[in-house]
């Protein structure tokens, strides 16, 4: 096989392990925690060379934490993964990446990470890399959690809405209270609400092999019925971000919280108790709106009053 094409393979064999697509969920939200934060430390922030650095920072960061996380989680999991239909393709499961290679893309996503942290320190931060480590320890242990308890959704949302906060810490942490705290909610509740469809899919699987989850605590309806409880709070907590921004958000962001409750009203309608055929088309397509939209109408009403 030529070099090229092996290197070509061994990359989308990287991005298969830790689904590379996935990062859509998490990441707008971070740059949108990134830019209020930059707006409060000072006026015509855009401008200013720093930002643009430590923007380029959090995104590295968050690319190489939420890599490392799905690598050890793929690398935990693989027993289950192996012995679940959905999951058997996996490149850990099939042989295309051996255990040795992920160990070695665990650890430079983890050098990545913590040298993106480090960075902070050249703008005199250095809450990002004294919290680097515990950041990262909660977002492996995570991967664990399903073993012991059905509330592993709620513990996803965490890590997942970790990443706003964090990227409010990296660039202004004086100005850290209550906004990045509830955008940071409105994450948790978005996810966790997710996540309880995505397990739909699994509630024999993971019956099975004794892992937990709420589908499979509580039937399919029991679950669901949380899923819409947490993606309504969900919602209540992007108008309270608004509420608490004190002028930085507007029309834009307003419009973008209508078009993600409206996508999470759909998402919520794809499936039924009895009916899982649509939970992909729920979790990717549906999610992948509400961040995007979200994010991106948040950004831009916060750089149009710059």
């Amino acid at each position: 096989m030529p070099p090229a094409i092996a290197i070509s393979r061994n990359l989308a064999n990287y991005a298969h392990l830790v689904k590379l697509s996935h990062s859509v969920f998490a990441m707008p939200f971070a740059l949108l925690a990134a830019v209020l934060a930059a707006s409060t430390r000072q006026a015509g922030f855009v401008h200013q060379r720093w930002f643009w650095l430590e923007l380029g920072l959090v995104i590295l960061a968050m690319v190489g934490a939420r890599s490392a996380a799905m690598a050890f989680n793929r690398i935990v999991d693989r027993r289950f993964d192996a012995a679940n239909p959905r999951t058997a393709s996996r490149p850990l499961v099939n042989g295309q990446l051996s255990l040795p290679q992920a160990w070695a893309f665990f650890a430079a996503c983890v050098a990545i990470f913590l040298a993106a942290a480090a960075g902070f320190l050249a703008f005199g931060n250095a809450w990002p890399i004294l919290l680097a480590m515990p950041v990262l320890a909660y977002l492996c242990v995570y991967s664990l959690s399903k073993r012991f308890t059905s509330l592993c959704h709620l513990l996803l949302g965490v890590g997942l809405g970790i990443s706003p906060l964090a990227a409010w810490v990296a660039i202004t942490p004086q100005t850290f209270g209550p906004l990045p705290l509830v955008l940071g909610a409105a994450v948790v509740c978005w996810v966790a609400g997710f996540d309880i469809i995505y397990a739909l899919q699994d509630i024999q699987i993971d019956l099975q092999q004794g892992l937990h989850s709420l589908p499979a605590a509580l039937g399919p309806a029991n679950a669901l019925w949380i899923s819409r409880a947490l993606h309504l709070t969900c919602v209540t907590c992007l108008v309270w971000v608004f509420a608490l921004s004190g002028g930085a958000l507007g029309a834009f962001y307003m419009a973008g919280v209508a078009i993600a409750a409206a996508t999470l009203l759909v998402e919520q309608l794809l499936v039924n108790p009895t009916n899982f055929t649509r939970v992909n088309a729920a979790f990717f397509t549906c999610n992948g709106v509400v961040s995007i939209v979200l994010g991106g109408c948040g950004i831009a009403d916060v750089l149009l009053r710059t």
